[in-house]
């Protein structure tokens, strides 16, 4: 009886596996909509809520943070009727960038969605991890909660733009072939209010910070190793993302820029008028790893330099997404003069990429 059981198990085990799952493709022309479109997209492999940005205290100490909530569809068969089967996969990262400390506070939690403990709810931006969330109120901010033993981040966003649709309104080509892309929208120059702690103390701060919320099913040519992305608020009210895909062999595969000046005005920038140009390299003690932490950014005319708050910010998330990146703050000079603050990512140093 034990036998037969012990190949029961083993047949559903096949069955469950036997049909995965067809993501829903990402297709040039579809509008976005909203307040929909601020939700989760469970029919999609894979996707983010990313929140980085610059913060300061009473004492006017800069902090950079960042808290990202991915979500990702299994292949476990979405018509397995258990409760426990992991169609949907919760992760969450939380970081802190502190000069004074020389490298990040970060941590990471994961957990298949359900039993309302670990959820992305359709419909507006309302994602869970038990005692971490990121939920978007009806006027527009969002509430952003953080807990752990490293740190508490308890931070509130309230938009001050109007979103930015990156690419084609909002379709965002990676690679030649159009099947390697994302819908992607940013809402940058967020007003931040809140508080943070570390180490026993709470400490009031104020800032600013961009948002992405990012969905796909096959977003990387099968060449690519990595990506280097930026995100920016200027001090004139614009912003600026600019992104490049690399090769094993660091050559660019496809790049894309959006610049949106202080008046609102946008200018996309395609892969021949974007460029990075590595400045300053920092090599990881831990993983040997050497990131451009200090780069130069051209879009078509205009060349951005990104300095890097400290050397050091780099995340293993390897107990969470497997990956191990450099995602650092950073700040942005134009023609030698400040120019804004952002954040910069640096994926596929260590590791090609595997989303």
């Amino acid at each position: 009886m034990r036998l037969l059981w012990l190949l029961w198990l083993l047949l559903a085990a096949g069955i469950a596996q036997a049909a995965p799952p067809a993501y829903d493709p990402v297709t040039p022309g579809h509008a976005l909509q909203f307040p929909r479109d601020f939700g989760a997209h469970p029919g999609h492999r894979t996707e983010w809520w990313y929140v980085t940005g610059w913060l300061e205290t009473p004492e006017r100490k800069p902090l950079g943070f960042q808290v990202t909530f991915f979500r990702s569809r299994t292949s476990t068969d979405p018509a397995n009727p258990s409760a426990f089967a992991p169609k949907q996969l919760i992760i969450g990262h939380a970081a802190l960038s502190d000069p004074a400390l020389g490298h990040l506070v970060h941590d990471q939690r994961s957990a298949r969605e359900g039993f309302g403990l670990a959820y992305a709810k359709t419909g507006t931006t309302d994602v869970r991890l038990d005692d971490w969330h990121m939920r978007r109120l009806p006027d527009g901010r969002y509430d952003v909660v953080v807990r752990s033993g490293e740190l508490t981040l308890t931070l509130r966003l309230a938009p001050t733009q109007p979103l930015l649709l990156q690419g084609e309104n909002g379709f965002s080509r990676k690679g030649k072939d159009p099947s390697h892309a994302s819908y992607y929208y940013s809402e940058p120059q967020l007003k931040v209010e809140g508080q943070v702690a570390r180490a026993g103390k709470t400490t009031a701060v104020t800032g600013t910070a961009w948002l992405d919320h990012e969905w796909s099913s096959q977003v990387l040519d099968p060449g690519a190793t990595g990506w280097d992305w930026t995100g920016v608020n200027l001090d004139d009210g614009g912003a600026l993302m600019a992104f490049r895909i690399r090769s094993a062999g660091g050559a660019t595969l496809w790049a894309h820029a959006a610049v949106r000046d202080g008046a609102g005005r946008v200018t996309q920038y395609g892969p021949g008028q974007v460029s990075f140009t590595p400045q300053q390299h920092w090599k990881s003690p831990r993983t040997g790893a050497s990131y451009p932490v200090g780069t130069l950014v051209t879009t078509g005319a205009t060349t951005w330099r990104l300095l890097p708050l400290q050397p050091d910010q780099e995340l293993d998330s390897r107990r969470s997404t497997g990956a191990v990146y450099w995602e650092g703050a950073v700040r942005v000079e134009r023609d030698g003069r400040p120019a804004g603050r952002g954040y910069l990512e640096l994926t596929g140093y260590v590791d090609a990429m595997a989303l």
